[in-house]
Parts: structure tokens; sequence; C-alpha cells
């Protein structure tokens, strides 16, 4: 896994083998980075990273010089090596060891992109939950996404805030965002 750019461009990480993860792909992840950056500058946005796993992707918006970064994952290890790596490379991720859907249901944060990269064998329906819970609970800006990372068999496009989305190989990247947008 490497940082695609920003300030610690082709910065390669390595996560402990023993984490519960499956990074996304760089391919992918420099496919969807190209999608936001032209919809958003980084430096302007909050971003929350649901089942956060390695970091990878508060990495890369670390990097590309987003400041108020949420990693979520309910697993130590994984909490563990983003703490270590943001302190490594002077990057101000802040973490929640926690169950993603209570974090959901307590949280008061808000944020511009919220990226979610659950396990590939949750049902339709835990997919889904997700985006009832953010938009129930007002936690996506106004103009924001909520990007869902999910295998090809899985289908997200029943849901009432759902856009668009993009496929990569056997990955895709569904977006949704507030109907009450101007």
């Amino acid at each position: 896994m490497r940082i695609i750019s920003g300030k610690h461009k082709g910065k390669r990480l390595t996560a402990p083998k023993s984490l519960p993860v499956r990074p996304t792909t760089d391919m992918s992840k420099e496919s969807l980075f190209n999608i936001l950056n032209n919809l958003y500058y980084f430096e302007n946005v909050d971003v929350i990273d649901l089942f956060a796993g390695t970091g990878n992707i508060s990495f890369e918006f670390a990097s590309r010089g987003a400041q108020n970064i949420y990693s979520i994952d309910q697993h130590f290890g994984c909490v563990k090596f983003i703490n270590s790596t943001s302190k490594e490379l002077d990057l101000d991720i802040k973490t929640y060891k926690s169950d993603v859907y209570k974090f959901l249901e307590k949280t008061a944060l808000k944020a511009d992109i919220i990226f979610a990269d659950p396990p590939y064998n949750f049902e339709e329906e835990q997919f889904l939950k997700i985006a009832n819970l953010i938009f129930d609970n007002g936690i996506l800006n106004k103009e924001g996404l909520l990007i869902i990372e999910h295998s090809k068999h899985t289908d997200t496009s029943s849901h009432p805030n759902y856009s668009y989305s993009k496929k990569y190989g056997g990955n895709v990247f569904s977006f949704f965002e507030r109907l009450d947008k101007p």
C-alpha cells in the first residue's frame, strides 16, 4: 500500500499481517481520488473514514491536505497502526476505536466526505444501514458525498440517497448524496 499523491507521495506503508483488513487497491484508490479531486479542495473538507482498517484512505486524504480526518475502526490493532503511522508521518488523524454502527448512532461529528469500506461479506442490509444512519442522523454536510466500497455482487442502488457507482475490477464505489442540496 502506498500514498499516491500529496506531501507523502510515493510513501509505502506496510501494515502488520495480523490485521483483519483488505486495503483498497492502489488502482481503485487512485481512480477514486481522481473523481474527488475534481469535486473538492481537500484543504477545506472534513473526512470520516469508517471501517478504516490500515488507514489507507485516511493517509491519502491527510497527504493531500485535508485537515479534519476521523478514522473509525473497532479493531485495536488497526487503530494502533493508524496512530503510530500518523505520528511517524506527522499527520493529524483522529482515531476512534468503536463499532461503526454505534459510532454513527452517537456521533456529533459532521463531514463533507464519508468513506466506508466494510467487509465485503456483509449482507446488503448492513451496507444500506450505514447510509441510513448517516442520512437519518445528519452526519453528511449539505454538499457532501458518502462513498461505500463493496464488491460487484452487492447492489446499493435501492437507497433513496444513491447517486451512482463506479466499478474498478471487482471493487465498486457507490456514491450517495443528500436529497436536500440545492
